[in-house]
């Protein structure tokens, strides 16, 4: 029984993917299969950030020229009214979220929490 536990599953090296591509290779760095997932998933945060912000200022516009135009209907005021609200709330919780990850890796020991490669190296390391 304990020449079972002394034999190598994983091939010398261990095991690697298949073909030459990025994801080839899941430990190497940001070249393999970590890296091509980190970058993805720092990407797409980056730009959800960057839409909900722009979508917040075009609400707050949009909610202005609304105001402008209204022309003392009081119907029109208070859509234009929920409109800036809209939008001031959006980019608020846009604001907070970044604030409250940032202290919550400040908390964990991870200054940079939403850099997700560096994560992954804690991790594995």
């Amino acid at each position: 029984m304990n020449k079972l536990l002394t034999i190598n599953l994983a091939p010398p090296g261990g095991f690697n993917g298949i073909g030459t591509g990025p994801l080839a290779h899941p430990n190497s760095g940001t070249g393999g299969a970590v890296g091509v997932f980190t970058n993805f998933i720092s990407g797409v945060i980056g730009v959800m950030t960057i839409v909900a912000i722009i979508w917040a200022i075009f609400t707050l516009i949009l909610g202005a020229i609304g105001v402008i135009s209204s022309g003392g209907d009081k119907n029109k005021i208070e859509n234009a009214k929920n409109k800036i609200t809209t939008g001031l709330v959006g980019l608020i919780i846009v604001i907070v979220a970044l604030i409250i990850i940032g202290l919550v890796g400040y908390f964990l020991g991870l200054p940079d929490i939403l850099n997700i490669q560096n994560l992954f190296h804690l991790i594995t390391s």
